[in-house]
């Protein structure tokens, strides 16, 4: 057998394998033998026919396109383990250059590779603040209004109403009877002074309707940022139609001791605000963070080489079309098409434009992490390990309906869900090891620490001798499976 690779752009190997002619006789008897065995030849018992009657019968053309199968199933690992090539995904039988002798050329994809380049001159300072005592008096104000009485009143509304409205939302150059880009039928709205973030279907919404009556129909446009949350409404202009259904006026409940102990996070008044100071800063936190390591990440693939086939991006944009259908289903949408046609887009105008990008930046930053992992030896211990494990066992019966069911009631756990849940436990440590290690490092935090400090004798007057360093993680790679495709 002959092998020749040659490299190409797209981080593929074309692999050119030339056989020995006899190899491609002997595979037409095999495959004559195969043939017997899977129809009746009459006066032979399955797979006895002789080779000869078998291709009087079926032919040379038959019995070689048979046979050229199954020298690719039998060739096609074995010229990637002579060529010492580690494919990523299944390759393809791109043509059959020849049979005499057989020559066939292979489409191989590659392994990912990643070049972090100097990961460690990045930079980026650490600056969250605490959030001021204010914001945590608004949240105190909004588990107020949890714990609020109302009753319908006919006047305008006002700052702390909730307001019942239908909510329907167009592109503002829409034909009449179009689908609307947004509908709520039944939609209740904290009236706000302030806009806040997250608000549906924008912040600042509740403003447009302060003053207005039961009944009445308010009409304003907004026009959506380009980085919108929600994918579809980037750069839209939407006009809302927006009816008043009625308009419910709010009693507050009194801030004491009692309120405290109604909502569980204190026996008094004090207690609850502690709690709920930790909550607002473990919240604000939470989102420099996000934004912290999203900057600190760029900054780090900016100076990265990446290379990976396309094989492996179409991968991760099968997955991130699943993860939209899912959260789409979850809002009561039927499928892909129906969103399509809601937001006058095609398939393949959505892929190119927005899910591709999507998956192309996951892939990248996949791919970076792991490498980051690898090249600073983040190891996870087994303590460390099982008490993530339980901590998101725990979370998950409280939070996800579906895992709750399948572990209620003593019900013993599939080692799917159990092997589901330590993979996810073992990459949520991974990755909270990596983001911190690039923090102190982009904060000069491991630069301070690794300065060698002054080593101390020890009992015996001997210098103790450092430790170990810990191997880097390694993942198996499973075989690529074969992929074959015949000559036109």
């Amino acid at each position: 057998m002959k092998i020749e690779t040659h490299p190409r752009e797209d981080h593929q190997v074309t692999m050119v394998v030339e056989l020995e002619p006899e190899k491609l006789e002997g595979a037409r008897r095999k495959a004559a033998r195969r043939i017997s065995q899977k129809v009746k030849i009459p006066g032979f018992r399955p797979g006895k026919a002789p080779y000869d009657v078998v291709r009087r019968l079926y032919g040379d053309g038959v019995l070689t396109e048979e046979a050229v199968e199954i020298l690719v199933d039998e060739i096609y690992p074995e010229a990637l383990k002579e060529a010492d090539i580690k494919p990523s995904a299944a390759g393809a039988l791109e043509n059959i250059e020849s049979l005499e002798p057989p020559k066939f050329i292979f489409t191989v994809p590659l392994l990912p590779t990643v070049d972090l380049g100097d990961y460690k001159s990045a930079r980026l300072p650490y600056e969250w603040v605490e959030p001021a005592e204010s914001e945590v008096e608004e949240e105190i104000q909004n588990l107020r209004r949890m714990y609020a009485t109302s009753e319908t009143v006919e006047r305008p509304a006002q700052e702390g109403d909730y307001v019942l409205v239908s909510v329907t939302g167009h592109k503002v150059d829409a034909e009449e009877g179009a689908e609307p880009l947004l509908e709520r039928n039944s939609y209740a709205v904290v009236m706000r002074s302030e806009a806040k973030e997250g608000e549906w279907p924008f912040p600042g919404f509740s403003k447009q309707l302060v003053g207005a009556k039961p009944g009445e129909v308010v009409e304003f446009s907004h026009k959506y940022e380009k980085d919108f949350e929600d994918e579809s409404l980037q750069g839209q202009t939407v006009k809302f139609t927006v009816t008043i259904k009625s308009i419910r006026g709010v009693n507050l409940p009194e801030l004491n001791d009692e309120l405290a102990q109604k909502t569980g996070l204190g026996q008094t008044i004090d207690e609850l605000r502690q709690r709920m100071r930790e909550n607002v800063h473990r919240e604000s936190q939470s989102k420099y963070d996000d934004e912290y390591y999203e900057k600190l990440l760029e900054q780090i693939k900016a100076g990265a080489t990446i290379k990976y086939p396309p094989q492996v991006l179409e991968h991760e944009l099968e997955h991130v079309l699943d993860d939209v259908e899912r959260r789409l289903k979850s809002q009561g949408l039927e499928n892909l098409e129906k969103y399509f046609t809601m937001v006058n887009t095609t398939r393949e105008k959505f892929i190119e434009e927005q899910a591709r990008p999507v998956a192309q930046k996951r892939l990248e930053r996949g791919l970076i992490m792991d490498e980051l992992a690898r090249a600073e030896k983040i190891d996870v211990d087994q303590k460390s390990l099982e008490e993530e494990f339980g901590n998101l066992w725990a979370t998950l019966a409280m939070t996800n309906e579906d895992f709750a069911r399948q572990t209620k009631g003593g019900t013993k756990p599939t080692r799917e869900v159990v092997d589901a849940v330590a993979m996810d436990s073992m990459n949520r440590l991974v990755t909270r090891r990596v983001l911190e290690r690039i923090k102190a490092i982009a904060t000069g935090q491991a630069e301070a620490e690794a300065e060698p400090a002054e080593e101390k004798p020890n009992k015996k007057g001997k210098k103790a001798a450092a430790e170990p360093e810990s191997e880097s993680p390694t993942e198996d790679v499973k075989p690529a499976k074969k992929s074959k495709k015949k000559s036109e």
